[in-house]
């Protein structure tokens, strides 16, 4: 494995400044990135600390809970996308073996009557913890807006309306995710925290984790670790935004490897943001990335159906 990797790095601030040129560069920085490698760590993101820290106390509290206590949380019948799924549930397309992980889903808070309200599950509240559930959903509207910006940009890059994502992801289908990765008891085999993968919505941010881990698989085809520094958070491609870019967008494979042996006995955290468009979102490759060079790759799909599709394949729909 080699050392750990650098990412590109941008600061939103530049993006809302209301200057031209730091707008500009913005934007280039960050589609150059993503065409690149898919990964870029943000500055200035909206998270405050003392969220971050909030968040983390009532997710590792949560975790703590008896195995009765979290069970009743786990609701059949909604495919994993809201409330606790257990340890071993989910794993990586193309594999059997469920990763180590437990999790938990917070979804979008629909609050204008929109009619799409109807297609989503309701949030499933946490008796036993009074801020759990008003926590989650502080940090899932922050990092929604956030990712608004960051598509937006996007949406410049690529020669669109600065606005075009913006009807879509509004009430969109997205989920805040903290992962609880337990102690490793016994030899995992082939297990892992979170085997190799590609993330399936447009974009993921990602606050920092509670211990390293989080591996990509670079153009070398070498895995190398990434973590973000103190204030910056990683976000990266989906597979959704790569198939609505004809590949212009790299949708990088990544993975969580399971710690040295010393420190089987710690438990890891990790709280993702998965930034899915609204059901109907057409994910027809864009004109804009079709040429003679680069023909259209993928079918017509809607970001509903590809959803499905990814939901059966990863072991979370029958």
């Amino acid at each position: 494995m080699n050392s750990t990797q650098t990412i590109p790095s941008v600061d939103l601030e530049d993006f809302l400044s209301g200057n031209a040129g730091r707008k500009a560069q913005f934007v280039e920085t960050l589609g150059k990135a993503y065409e690149e490698i898919g990964f870029v760590a943000l500055k200035n993101h909206r998270l405050s600390d003392t969220l971050v820290n909030q968040l983390y106390s009532e997710v590792e509290a949560f975790f703590n809970l008896p195995e009765a206590v979290k069970m009743k949380y786990a609701i059949e019948g909604l495919a994993g996308q809201r409330g606790y799924t257990p340890f071993g549930q989910e794993h990586a397309k193309g594999r059997n073996t469920g990763d180590l992980k437990e999790f938990w889903h917070f979804g979008q808070y629909v609050e204008d009557k929109d009619p799409i309200q109807k297609e989503y599950p309701q949030n499933v509240a946490v008796a036993e913890l009074e801020k759990f559930n008003s926590v989650g959903k502080e940090a899932y509207q922050t990092l929604e807006r956030t990712g608004q910006d960051m598509l937006r940009a996007l949406a410049l890059y690529l020669g669109l309306d600065e606005n075009y994502f913006d009807p879509h992801i509004k009430n969109g289908n997205s989920i805040l995710r903290p992962i609880h990765y337990p102690p490793i008891t016994g030899e995992p085999d082939d297990a892992v925290r979170a085997a190799e993968h590609e993330d399936i919505n447009l974009i993921t941010l990602l606050m920092g984790a509670s211990a390293d881990g989080l591996q990509i698989l670079n153009k070398q085809k070498k895995w190398v670790a990434v973590t973000a520094l103190p204030g910056q958070i990683i976000v990266n491609v989906g597979d959704m935004l790569q198939r609505l870019t004809n590949n212009k967008l790299r949708s990088t494979t990544h993975r969580v490897v399971n710690p040295p042996r010393e420190d089987w006995g710690k438990s890891r955290f990790s709280i993702p943001f998965f930034l899915h468009p609204r059901s109907d979102m057409p994910l027809n490759c864009l004109p804009e990335c079709i040429d003679d060079e680069n023909p259209k790759l993928y079918e017509d799909i809607t970001a509903g159906e590809y959803l499905n599709e990814r939901l059966k394949e990863i072991g979370l729909k029958k």
